[in-house]
């Protein structure tokens, strides 16, 4: 009985402390904004109010603005939300969201600041979301220095329409980056150009997970952008290059062309691909539990240009550019190497460009490859238009390869 007791008391000690320095943060939250001007965002009183009430620690803090952003009347500011970290000295956040929020050179100067660990505190913020705060090409560079020298793993800009050449200020800012893993650039008015320099991301720095969903890369900044990554992933091989037989889609193809015969329709493919099959893993499953939880940790990922998730929906890649079938079917060869071969590749988002028949015919003949070779499961997400015919016969050869038919109609 009395250890019980004491593991109560203890427990409520921690519950109480908890407790207090959240309604100091909040207080003096609410202090700053009066003297700033500034609105006091709703996301952050409800959160602290809850956490206060639950007596749970404040991890994700989320600034945004409430009702219309436009409205001057509720002006959210970052000023004081910066002031109130510091003065609490607050080192509980991992996640810090600012959504909707117009940030000056001057806020995101002084956040930067903030994140860097060359001064006396040093804030542990894991992730960092400024979506739609109207960041320009300064900001966006100044952000670039400051992730490098900070705890950041995983860092979201998404609709800050900085363009091309703030890409060319985050490059140089994440030269050198060790630790950030995730960057997502969606909707931020990128161009051909920008693949060059993100697929310098991608090969020189930790980035393996970029989402780059509504932008207009096009074929030749795609190209740009996964060429060293199919490189390597090629190199790694250990039958070296692939023969290429993938004659009897593309003759079959010929023959539809020929003939004048174009049967093509819409339909969206979500491609599953599946590895080895149940029970041969079963025996080593089996294993591993005998041996104990060592078997459990994950093996340290290969130094060199490699990406386990892609997102480039929605960005022109299709064959109304200058490239015109020549940049789609470049792009499609280089992606079915990296499908073919890359072990770390498990999300691939084509969706929302018109690849054509010929680019799904490769992309769907790498992902049969990649379930012979029995590499791991890899999700992808492809739009394209393909002829039931050549949809059957790759799909055929296929073998455990699932795809849906929802947009599929009869041609009358």
């Amino acid at each position: 009985m009395p250890t019980k007791t004491k593991k109560k008391i203890k427990g409520a000690g921690i519950k109480a402390a908890d407790t207090s320095v959240l309604k100091k943060f909040l207080k003096r939250y609410e202090n700053h904004c009066a003297q700033c001007q500034s609105t006091v965002s709703p996301t952050i009183t409800q959160a602290l109010k809850k956490c206060i009430q639950n007596g749970t620690s404040y991890l994700k803090i989320i600034l945004s603005c409430p009702g219309n952003p436009s409205d001057n009347s509720t002006t959210v500011l970052l000023r004081p939300l910066l002031m109130t970290i510091r003065d609490e000295r607050y080192m509980l956040g991992k996640d810090l969201c600012l959504w909707g929020i117009p940030l000056s050179n001057q806020d995101v100067a002084s956040l930067a600041i903030l994140l860097e660990l060359s001064g006396r505190t040093s804030y542990p913020f894991i992730n960092l979301e400024a979506i739609d705060c109207g960041m320009d090409v300064w900001s966006v560079e100044r952000l670039g220095k400051a992730i490098r020298c900070s705890h950041l793993t995983s860092v979201t800009l998404d609709y800050n329409e900085f363009q091309d050449e703030g890409i060319q200020g985050l490059v140089r800012g994440l030269e050198g980056n060790t630790k950030l893993v995730s960057l997502s650039l969606c909707y931020c008015k990128l161009r051909p150009s920008s693949g060059a320099l993100l697929g310098k991301v991608l090969s020189e720095s930790a980035v393996c997970e970029l989402y780059l969903t509504g932008n207009y890369l096009q074929c030749s900044g795609a190209v740009d952008l996964i060429t060293s990554i199919a490189k390597y992933a090629q190199s790694l091989s250990k039958e070296g290059p692939p023969e290429q037989p993938l004659d009897l889609a593309h003759q079959i193809l010929e023959a539809q062309g020929q003939s004048g015969i174009r049967t093509a329709i819409s339909e969206e493919l979500e491609i599953n691909d599946r590895p080895a099959t149940a029970p041969e893993r079963t025996a080593e499953h089996k294993k591993s539990k005998k041996k104990g939880r060592k078997r459990k940790k994950k093996t340290a990922l290969p130094p060199g240009p490699w990406v386990t998730k892609l997102h480039l929906a929605d960005n022109g890649i299709d064959a109304m550019g200058e490239e015109r079938e020549t940049g789609v079917l470049e792009f499609s060869q280089l992606l079915s190497s990296v499908i073919r071969y890359s072990e770390q590749l498990s999300e691939l988002d084509l969706d929302n460009n018109c690849l054509g028949e010929m680019a799904a015919t490769d992309i769907l003949e790498a992902l049969t490859y990649r379930n012979q070779g029995k590499l791991p499961r890899l999700k992808i997400k492809v739009t394209a238009k393909i002829t039931p015919i050549t949809f059957k016969a790759i799909l055929k050869q296929g073998g455990k390869l699932k795809a849906s038919k929802k947009k599929r109609k009869k041609k009358h």
